[in-house]
């Protein structure tokens, strides 16, 4: 791959970073024989399986790649392409004589974080979520003060009817508005795809919010993405617990976790002593 060719494939990346669009990256990493590509080439395929730029080689082994992409998007985990070139039949219908090894990576933007609201649990709510590789959006009319959401990507202010709450399935919403409007703006984040959508609030709160959710006639599976109250029940009181809970619910939701204790303390209970054994046989 010339510099040129590099420089471009850099500048395009950047591109997609900022449109926020996903796109799969291609490396070949091993050849032997006659193969069309070297060891380093690579290439972009956008989301629909469109080769964007670059090249791993023609005709069908570039096809293989690009389903190979489609399938590392649609379950994003890089995985390694073997390509039999030797093979008209069996391979990939270019006997060209060798083969090649392509590593294909998701590369996915980070998934937004919409906060609607201020006050210190939507603050920490921000640098929690930015710690853990959240784009953070504020959204809160009038338009809270900056200098407390540091970590934020962008502040929407003047958005008094959430017109411009827009997250995609892989977003989390989390209404943070005290009360103020939060059944109106749940509305909104219910009827988007959003993934993950949240009202902290007390279980009296919650249960009026549920109430009138229903009467917006939604139906049930769809309240299957709704937390209210939000969060894990770690007890928690102050606005930096309550933030951390509602984050945990996030995490535990998005890696497919329990919530449930890691440590097992009766597995690692220590084997009773002979002496112990006895003791209580004879207590028995």
């Amino acid at each position: 791959m010339t510099e040129g060719e590099q420089s471009h494939l850099l500048d395009l990346m950047v591109a997609l970073r900022d449109r926020r669009e996903a796109y799969a990256l291609a490396t070949v990493v091993e050849t032997k024989g006659s193969a069309s590509a070297s060891p380093g080439s690579k290439a972009l395929i956008g989301r629909d399986g469109t080769l964007l730029a670059g090249w791993v080689g023609g005709g069908c082994a570039e096809s293989t790649v690009r389903q190979a992409a489609l399938e590392c998007l649609r379950d994003p985990h890089p995985r390694v392409v073997d390509l039999d070139l030797d093979d008209e039949v069996l391979g990939v219908g270019m006997p060209c004589g060798g083969s090649m090894r392509v590593y294909v990576e998701p590369v996915l933007p980070a998934p937004t974080l919409w906060i609607l609201g201020h006050g210190r649990v939507a603050e920490c709510l921000c640098r929690f979520g930015a710690t853990l590789g959240f784009r953070v959006v504020v959204d809160e009319a009038p338009a809270p003060d900056r200098a407390r959401f540091p970590d934020a990507a962008e502040i929407i202010d003047g958005d008094y009817g959430y017109e411009k709450l827009e997250p995609q399935a892989e977003d989390a919403v989390v209404i943070a508005t005290q009360h103020k409007g939060d059944h109106i703006s749940a509305v909104r984040a219910l009827r988007s795809p959003a993934g993950y959508v949240a009202v902290i609030a007390s279980r009296k709160r919650s249960r009026l919010v549920w109430d009138f959710l229903r009467g917006e006639g939604f139906a049930e599976e769809e309240f299957a993405r709704l937390r209210a109250p939000a969060g894990l029940d770690l007890g928690a009181r102050t606005p930096e617990e309550i933030a951390l809970s509602v984050m945990g619910e996030i995490v535990m939701l998005r890696r497919g976790g329990s919530g449930r204790p890691r440590c097992d303390a009766a597995a690692h209970r220590a084997e009773p002593t002979q002496e112990e054994a006895v003791g209580r046989e004879l207590v028995a």
